[in-house]
């Protein structure tokens, strides 16, 4: 029998992640400093780490209800009113296995075959093959530097369709640190009001904002009822392997997303959650501290990138800046590869996050400043030599 002929034709269709094979590499490589993947290198705030250890002292290690615990359910939902303005229930509310399982419990729960969903693009790699995986077709708009990779009006109507149910919008961004601000949501709202189009915004970058204070497109009165927000604990609260994330959104695509969950995954980690509720009542200066240094990082490694002649986007929020290779006259592949073999730097190329990447690299200032400074060091040599 040949297993290749019964795979799924869906899953075949699906490209490899162009992120974890560059963190493959440099793990074979001694020397080399990763700029790669998108996780902070701070610890996991002590009142965090201490919950989940008083937690399994206590022996409360078993399952969670399906949507989580009530109690992080309500803390959430005090959170976003707090934080942002949101007014949320806990039965509008489910807990998920980090925001990546609450965006593909979302398209599960919305997509018919042949469905579309408009993906803004260059975005987060995880978009387009859950969107595949539901039997949707992704539709992807190139966002240009030109417009500081925001979403326009103008670009959002020329992907919606009769076939469109769904649009992403992936602010702020990973991987170019794009955000929007009140104003660019307001013409987005302009345009979808009156259409009966989910949006879901991923919003798990929204601590991480420089100079600006996040806004959800679900703020706006006209949208609240056909958005789903997504969240999480992994970026702003250094929690990427307690595998923690919500979404909030209408009841009833909430149920359907938990009914998914039930038969998927039953629950999110019970450790996790209890340690989320101490995470989300108390660590608010942990998160300021963690901003104030991403943004002294970034001003080093966007002025070291401008210096070395890649020029280089200003990021708003997120941890990644988005340089501009076009100049080296290498494909994105050829630069993030030299540069990692040549000088053991670890890079993503721009194209694994949609076709409009090409020309740019993702790197991740979620590193030390030691790092960073030596990384600065090597991509400046690398450049000497191109030129």
């Amino acid at each position: 029998m040949n297993i290749d002929n019964l795979l799924s034709n869906k899953a075949k269709r699906i490209p490899p992640s162009g992120i974890r094979r560059f963190f493959d590499l440099i793990n074979e490589m001694e020397d080399a400093i990763s700029l790669s993947i998108g996780e902070p290198d701070f610890d996991t705030p002590w009142a965090v780490r201490e919950e989940g250890i008083f937690t399994l002292e206590k022996g409360r290690t078993h399952y969670s209800p399906n949507a989580g615990f009530q109690e992080l359910k309500e803390e959430i939902c005090r959170y976003l009113k707090r934080k942002f303005g949101l007014d949320y229930k806990p039965d509008e509310t489910i807990v998920t296995v980090g925001g990546s399982e609450a965006i593909d419990l979302s398209l599960r729960a919305l997509i018919e075959t042949g469905d579309e969903v408009i993906i803004p693009e260059p975005s987060f790699v995880a978009y387009s093959p859950c969107t595949m995986l539901a039997g949707g077709i992704p539709v992807p708009v190139a966002l240009n530097v030109e417009n500081d990779f925001r979403l326009t009006p103008k670009e959002l109507i020329a992907a919606i369709t009769p076939k469109t149910k769904a649009l992403i919008l992936p602010f702020p961004c990973n991987p170019t640190g794009a955000v929007m601000e009140h104003s660019d949501l307001k013409k987005i709202v302009d345009v979808l009001k009156d259409k009966d189009i989910v949006v879901i915004s991923d919003e798990i970058y929204a601590e991480l904002t420089y100079g600006m204070k996040h806004v959800s497109i679900a703020s706006f009165e006209e949208m609240k009822e056909k958005t789903l927000l997504i969240n999480g604990f992994s970026k702003a609260y250094a929690m990427t392997g307690w595998r923690l994330g919500y979404a909030c959104g209408p009841k009833p695509l909430i149920d359907m997303m938990i009914k998914i969950h039930q038969f998927a995954i039953m629950s999110s980690p019970t450790i996790a959650q209890l340690a989320g509720i101490e995470a989300l009542r108390s660590c608010d200066k942990d998160i300021e501290r963690m901003s104030v240094e991403y943004q002294r990082r970034k001003r080093v490694i966007v002025d070291g990138f401008n210096e070395a002649g890649l020029e280089c986007f200003e990021p708003y929020g997120a941890f990644y800046c988005f340089p501009s290779i076009k100049s080296t006259g290498l494909s994105s592949e050829e630069f993030a590869e030299r540069l990692l073999m040549e000088e053991k730097v670890a890079v993503v190329p721009g194209n694994a996050f949609g076709r409009s990447g090409e020309g740019f690299v993702r790197v991740c200032y979620a590193a030390s400043m030691e790092n960073i400074f030596e990384a600065l060091k090597r991509i400046k040599r690398f450049m000497e030599r191109l030129n």
